[in-house]
């Protein structure tokens, strides 16, 4: 079976509105993230090259590398997000008959539960940088495309804010409150201020039209 990110968009909404358990809502947030850099690189890529746009070429091509590199960690993290879950899955599939088998079960699911805490957890990361780059776009992008740097702060907001649901779900499952109190604790300043930036990015966005 090819990847996810090797699919068309139709079969990927299919497989999301499906009964299947994935991919699902960490999924559809790489996903997001993704096409926030991706409309970041396009601002830049429509940017580059233009006499009227001379002074910022620099820069902009600096920003389009960053946008492509957070672009491919993004795609990269549909199957990621997959991959997590399905392990999660087999996990509360194992045996639980005898009074072994609970706590071998129980201790694979705590195991795993962690690693499906920090998988959207980087995303979340990955996400807010995502709407930082967007910024940039939106200060110093060609006009003729302003609108799509809009576009881009929006996906990644969307997309931090659905990842972070991911991440305070597994947490909570947790039974190792240390750990779990500290990925939350990670993600609350990943997210501070995150929606007070986004706002600013999109009325920025929003005078130039």
């Amino acid at each position: 079976m090819s990847e996810i990110k090797d699919q068309s968009i139709a079969l990927f909404l299919d497989a999301l509105a499906s009964k299947a358990a994935t991919p699902g809502g960490g999924s559809a947030a790489a996903v997001m993230g993704a096409q926030s850099a991706a409309l970041t690189g396009m601002v830049c890529n429509l940017t580059i090259g233009k006499p009227k746009y001379a002074e910022v070429e620099n820069e902009m091509r600096s920003l389009l590398a960053k946008s492509e590199a957070l672009r491919a960690k993004l795609t990269d993290m549909i199957k990621a997000d997959v991959d997590v879950f399905n392990k999660l899955m087999a996990c509360y599939g194992l045996p639980k008959d005898s009074e072994e088998e609970k706590t071998t079960r129980s201790a694979r699911i705590q195991a795993v539960l962690k690693e499906a805490t920090d998988v959207p957890l980087e995303c979340a990361k990955a996400c807010a940088e995502a709407i930082e780059l967007s910024r940039i776009a939106a200060d110093k992008g060609n006009l003729g495309v302003i609108s799509d740097a809009g576009v881009a702060v929006m996906a990644g907001y969307a997309a931090l804010k659905s990842a972070a649901l991911n991440v305070y779900i597994n947490a909570g499952s947790m039974k190792d409150r240390e750990f779990a109190d500290a990925k939350i604790t990670e993600l609350e300043k990943i997210l501070n201020g995150a929606d007070i930036a986004s706002e600013e990015i999109y009325q920025l966005v929003k005078a130039k039209l």
